[in-house]
């Protein structure tokens, strides 16, 4: 069964891409009236699978109704993003962090399913067979350095 979570995610995700901006202005009590939930759901959705290591921005606005504005980086044009990854992977990274920054990639088109499994197999921890610290000291230095060649190439 699909959570509500999941399919808020999808249609959001579906109303980007058909936009031609890549960018998407919504107002979040109309699509918690629209999935019949709580606007908290809608929020929680925005600021779990939204987020800047996915490749996504958003901005609010208050007053006047009110809105939410969700915008999809174009990775392979923007290199400042490649410093706002470096940075949320940071010194140290664990396996879940590093996956979701891997999905952020896949979600932007910037790599494709095989090659975010290949990722994810190389920061694994049955890969990294280090002591903890080290493991994910040694998987954020693997992320940092494959994420900045896949978007300096591209």
């Amino acid at each position: 069964m699909t959570r509500l979570s999941d399919v808020i995610e999808e249609f959001i995700k579906d109303m980007i891409k058909n936009s031609s901006e890549n960018q998407l202005q919504i107002v979040r009590n109309e699509l918690a009236n629209y999935f019949s939930c709580a606007p908290s759901q809608i929020n929680y959705v925005l600021t779990t699978r939204f987020t800047i290591d996915k490749g996504y921005y958003i901005e609010s606005r208050r007053g006047g109704g009110g809105y939410i504005i969700i915008k999809q980086f174009k990775l392979k044009q923007d290199e400042s993003l490649l410093d706002v990854i470096n940075e949320k992977i940071g010194d140290s990274i664990t396996y879940n962090t590093g996956a979701y920054i891997i999905e952020g990639l896949v979600d932007s088109g910037i790599i494709t399913k095989r090659e975010s499994d290949i990722l994810k197999a190389a920061i694994n921890d049955r890969t990294l067979n280090v002591s903890l610290d080290n493991k994910n000291k040694l998987r954020a230095d693997i992320l940092k350095s494959i994420v900045t060649v896949v978007l300096i190439k591209s």
